[in-house]
């Protein structure tokens, strides 16, 4: 008889255990479905027919945009027109290297002036080709919410020379909602921030919305923290791309401090998914996961982030070259931004520090183009005790079609290192003559003009053409010095001026 109901409770404990698998596994189906009908994608005929070839990259490139759109209830959360298609608010490029223990993102300043090549309008045909445009007029060329991401796409393809593998679209809505699913986000202000830092229309200071210091921000208030753009530092866009690098950094922490796995990730791609936009390789439920879960072994050190080189020009934002091209060059042969071979064939691969990397030079793009002196006046002067390095110098700039407004010895004959300064405006200049002379040391000084010391380190015949020069093995220190890790302290440089 005892043995009769113990088998009678077993039978209860397996059909019970049974049944909640069986309700587990509906409940986890459904989701899945759901989420694959929560999908929307746009269409690849908007891509243009000239793109970067397919292994012009190791890694994987992941355009993400942030669009300001007020339709489908993004005005509630941003205001505005409830009919705008919207415009780029934010984008970066995401490059996964292939060893899948590092990545990078790259912002793209919206007031970047680009070119912008033909894209698809809603009538078939093509747009012409746009040049010194904004970077965030690419987004709504297109004329309608499934064109546009693919007219960024293209964008930013001709802009780095890379292919874009996939391209994600997030609105405000559908942000608003991930940070509601991980619990909020840790971020940090430099100072307090009232109504009228994030509507400067409006006629009074209005109500305190944010605290000096460190806080958890969620739902609206954390995309009040990402849009907020005057009442800090000098109010402009790059100084909010430096906030929104430390959000997004923030926000990757806590995901993989939560845990990376389906279980974690499926909520996530729920709330995501509602408000995005994905290209057709990223269109599935199994595709989507299966590339978040690909990063599960990239270490918070070696995640970075990183503006692309860039100067005022007037009130908009230049690309810098050759410092641009370097970066880009770098990003395809999936090297760091110091250097380090992180293609997972050798090297240190993903190791943190140490170790001496593999050196290889290739072909870049900014190589096999002349260097054009046209317009430029440069002054050059002999920093050492060595005679006639002065005309020697001038000659190689003449020789690319520089105007040398003066030849000489310097002051100081003592120099080790060759020195170019540049004075108000002159920075572009600058960077041109800086080519013929790698190794040189370019500072911004207060007269006009620019000007050339050489140092010892300067030989007869050494300003040499960029033919002759190997693709730089790391992206200059002065760009790569501003990166930040999603492992760096929260309240670091999160305003620029």
């Amino acid at each position: 008889m005892g043995r009769r109901r113990k088998r009678s409770r077993l039978r209860i404990t397996l059909i019970t255990g049974l049944a909640c698998l069986v309700l587990v596994t509906a409940g986890a189906g459904w989701l899945y479905l759901k989420l694959n009908g929560d999908i929307d994608t746009f269409g690849a005929n908007g891509l243009s027919k000239n793109r970067p070839d397919a292994d012009s990259s190791k890694g994987e490139n992941v355009l993400v945009i942030g669009t300001d759109a007020r339709t489908g209830g993004n005005s509630e959360l941003g205001g505005g027109d409830k009919d705008d298609i919207g415009r780029s608010d934010t984008a970066f490029l995401l490059h996964v290297y292939a060893d899948h223990k590092h990545a990078v993102g790259v912002s793209i300043p919206r007031d970047t002036l680009v070119t912008i090549p033909p894209c698809r309008l809603p009538d078939g045909t093509w747009s012409s080709t746009r040049t010194d445009v904004m970077f965030n007029a690419a987004y709504s060329t297109g004329e309608t919410a499934e064109g546009n991401p693919a007219c960024t796409q293209n964008t930013v393809e001709k802009l780095t020379g890379l292919r874009v593998d996939h391209t994600v679209v997030v609105d405000f809505k559908g942000f608003s909602e991930l940070t509601d699913v991980v619990g909020g986000v840790q971020v940090c202000l430099p100072n307090d921030v009232y109504q009228n830092d994030l509507n400067p229309k409006r006629p009074t200071q209005g109500k305190r919305l944010f605290k000096k210091g460190e806080q958890t921000v969620s739902g609206q208030r954390a995309l009040d923290y990402v849009r907020i753009r005057h009442g800090i530092g000098d109010g402009s866009d790059i100084g909010r791309i430096q906030r929104q690098q430390s959000f997004v950094s923030s926000l990757v922490k806590k995901i993989k401090t939560d845990g990376f796995t389906p279980t974690k990730l499926l909520p996530l791609a729920d709330a995501a998914t509602k408000s995005m936009t994905v290209d057709p390789g990223l269109g599935s439920a199994d595709k989507l996961l299966a590339f978040a879960m690909s990063l599960k072994n990239v270490d918070l050190h070696n995640t970075q982030f990183i503006t692309v080189p860039w100067e005022y020009e007037g009130d908009r934002v230049a690309v810098v070259q050759p410092d641009a091209n370097a970066l880009w060059a770098a990003l395809k042969e999936d090297r760091t931004l110091d250097g380090r071979d992180a293609s997972g064939k050798g090297g240190n691969g993903g190791k943190k520090g140490g170790g001496k990397s593999e050196v290889r030079a290739s072909p870049s793009p900014s190589a096999t183009e002349e260097v054009s002196g046209e317009g430029v006046s440069v002054a050059v002067y002999n920093g050492t005790t060595t005679p006639g390095l002065a005309a020697d110098a001038a000659a190689a700039l003449t020789g690319h079609d520089f105007a040398v407004s003066a030849t000489g010895n310097a002051a100081d004959r003592n120099r080790a290192t060759t020195t170019i300064t540049y004075g108000p405006g002159d920075k572009t200049h600058a960077t041109a003559v800086a080519r013929l002379f790698p190794d040189a040391e370019v500072t911004e000084g207060t007269g006009p003009g620019v000007s050339v010391v050489l140092g010892a380190d300067y030989t007869p015949g050494s300003a040499a053409s960029p033919q002759a020069s190997p693709t730089p093995t790391k992206v200059p220190s002065g760009v790569a010095g501003t990166a930040r890790s999603a492992d760096d302290d929260i309240c670091s440089h999160l305003s620029y001026g």
